[in-house]
């Protein structure tokens, strides 16, 4: 575990200790649960110490959205006591807030999409992770804040404006489920849902120090869609503030559905087992920049350096892994794919004038590169990813995991659109600067961030570990075992939720 210490951030020094924190916020998502089970709390009980945080601490991060009335909230958690009285518990999220990221549909919520396009949208159904949330038992609050169509790693947007970093004010979450990662940071929420194309569980993870998982590719169901089939990059999935609340919110999220063919039929119930295990002798596979071919900001190889210190600590063997593929053909293979399955997504709004009108100009740029794509560009995309993927397959017969950093910058300015440089080195795309996620995405691979630390200006960062196709349940048990030897979350809390020193 990384010692107490103190870190700077913006002109505020604190340290890890917890500053009038109400036990019920500070409290991890499982252990909560366990208690409004036992009806050591009640729900009501939950639902003030929750909705009183955010009231505090909500407006200085902007994280959670279209906040429902407290008294509205306040009674449905009353329902859940008088359920539980009656011996009815619904499952692991019963009574618990969430606030599902706003391009998930929810029945009866705004859902907006970060677009003004869709300022005023009332979804009529679920999504099939959000049914399934619900189903658990939790209270849907309001939203987490997402940036326009979850388009890019930094969360703003014209309908609610820009999610701050819990640690710095002045910096970005991240994106695009930077709502979720900063609400959960803030303790405004035990547990989260994401989803993640480009790196959207895992960056926003990264810039403000909590778990977040991109699950191997068809675990959690997506939809129900009027495209099934081809979108086979982007996910749903689960934040924390310890490893076990993301595999339990897992469990609750994956599974098999029929209105998603492409979902696996894998048993969940995996997930919710002990994920202690001995990994001395795991093989773990460093990619780092690849071999200098990605720009990282300084101070960001030395950070994972000291998590991989961390990995072998416990017994893991860490050795460098020579870039096995050319990861320019890779980013090519990454903005055909990009190309096509987002602006196909959004093409309907495109050939609306007026809608065309309010669309930010990188939807537009994606847009108008799938329109100048060929079926033949598709296609070799395709094989290329193939590729890929069956050359991962011959690095998995050396290597039982494979890690590499979360982002290639800390949290920046939180008024810029994006990084348009790195260490001297010119992005020419609004996502370019998040290179180091888009190979894990085309693998489909399950990928989990775990945190690494803070710079010196108490910034945090976070590295990603991958692990094998479908081991889900095993990469669950590394990132486990890494915080029992450095549990950053829990240890650095943001500076507002600390004991502040003169």
């Amino acid at each position: 575990m990384p010692q107490q210490r103190r870190h700077r951030s913006g002109n505020t020094e604190s340290t890890g200790r917890r500053h009038d924190l109400n036990p019920l916020v500070a409290m991890a998502a499982d252990d909560l649960a366990q208690t409004i089970r036992a009806r050591e709390v009640s729900c009501r009980e939950v639902m003030q110490a929750y909705l009183d945080q955010i009231d505090r601490f909500n407006p200085s991060v902007n994280a959670i959205v279209a906040l429902r009335e407290h008294d509205a909230l306040l009674a449905e958690a009353a329902e859940k006591d008088a359920a539980l009285a009656r011996g009815h518990y619904e499952g692991w999220l019963h009574g618990m807030p969430q606030a599902p990221k706003d391009i998930a549909q929810v029945a009866g919520m705004i859902t907006t999409l970060g677009s003004p396009i869709f300022r005023s949208n009332v979804t009529a159904i679920d999504g099939i992770a959000v049914e399934r949330v619900r189903r658990a038992g939790a209270i849907f609050i309001g939203r987490t804040n997402t940036p326009e169509f979850g388009l890019g790693s930094h969360t703003f947007n014209e309908v609610y404006g820009a999610t701050r970093n819990p640690y710095d004010a002045k910096k970005s979450a991240g994106g695009s489920s930077g709502g979720a990662a900063a609400a959960l940071a803030m303790r405004l929420l035990p547990v989260a849902d994401g989803s993640d194309f480009g790196g959207s569980l895992r960056n926003p993870a990264a810039f403000c120090n909590v778990y977040g998982m991109r699950p191997s590719r068809g675990r959690v169901p997506a939809g129900p869609a009027p495209e099934r089939f081809i979108q086979q990059l982007s996910t749903e999935g689960p934040l924390g503030r310890t490893v076990k609340d993301v595999a339990m919110l897992l469990a609750i999220q994956a599974g098999y559905d029929a209105r998603a063919p492409l979902s696996l039929a894998e048993d969940p119930a995996v997930f919710t087992q002990a994920l202690d295990t001995d990994v001395k002798g795991r093989r773990i596979g460093w990619l780092g920049d690849w071999n200098g071919y990605l720009p990282l900001e300084n101070g960001i190889a030395a950070l994972c350096e000291r998590g991989l210190g961390a990995l072998r600590g416990i017994g893991c063997d860490v050795d460098e892994l020579a870039p096995p593929i050319a990861p320019e053909s890779l980013w090519q293979t990454w903005l055909v794919h990009r190309h096509w399955l987002v602006g196909g997504n959004l093409l309907a709004l495109y050939q609306d004038e007026a809608k065309r009108a309010l669309l930010k100009p990188e939807a537009v740029w994606e847009i108008e590169g799938m329109l100048k794509l060929s079926a033949a560009d598709v296609y070799a995309a395709s094989v290329e990813r193939s590729r890929w993927y069956d050359v991962l397959l011959g690095v998995f017969e050396h290597f039982d995991y494979l890690a590499v950093p979360t982002a290639q910058v800390f949290p920046f300015d939180v008024n810029r659109r994006w990084p348009d440089a790195i260490s001297g080195v010119q992005m020419d795309t609004y996502h370019r600067w998040m290179e180091t996620v888009c190979p894990w995405t085309l693998s489909g691979c399950p990928v989990i961030n775990v945190p690494v630390g803070f710079n010196d200006a108490g910034l945090p960062m976070g590295m990603q570990l991958i692990g094998r196709p479908r081991g889900d349940f095993a990469l669950l048990q590394l990132a486990r075992a890494y915080e029992r030897e450095c549990d950053w979350v829990n240890t650095i809390l943001p500076p507002a939720l600390a004991d502040r020193i003169d």
